[in-house]
């Protein structure tokens, strides 16, 4: 798994058992799936369509630095699996696993639609494809 991105957990991000709340991480990764996909896909216009089951191994206190990791599991015709792990990076102890995030593709009337796309493709790929031609 690639880790992404990384955040520190600072005291407006705790519940009151001053760990790190589940709701703020769930959005740091719905937002993190939003992104990988959108560049995945060269789309804009996506959407989260479901989240499995979200296990939540341990948690991360204030002062922590977690990394969020993301993968793809599936390339469906009108969108885009991926696995979630997240991690303390000091410790690599796992705070959270989810096995399945379907990201939906959508076009201007915000309808599912096709995106063509069967396999992982990193921007620097894209970029060196255009300068060749």
């Amino acid at each position: 798994m690639k880790f992404h991105t990384r955040k520190w957990v600072k005291p407006e991000d705790l519940n009151p058992n001053g760990t790190l709340f589940g709701g703020r991480l769930l959005s740091w990764i719905d937002e993190e799936a939003a992104l990988y996909t959108i560049i995945q896909l060269e789309n804009n216009r996506v959407v989260t369509k479901r989240i499995s089951q979200v296990d939540f191994k341990s948690s991360a206190k204030e002062g922590d630095i977690i990394e969020i990791g993301i993968e793809v599991v599936k390339f469906g015709m009108a969108s885009l699996t991926l696995a979630c792990e997240v991690r303390n990076i000091m410790t690599q102890e796992i705070i959270l696993t989810i096995s399945n995030i379907l990201m939906a593709n959508l076009d201007s009337e915000g309808k599912p639609c096709p995106h063509g796309k069967t396999k992982i493709e990193y921007v620097q790929d894209r970029l060196a494809k255009k300068n060749l031609t």
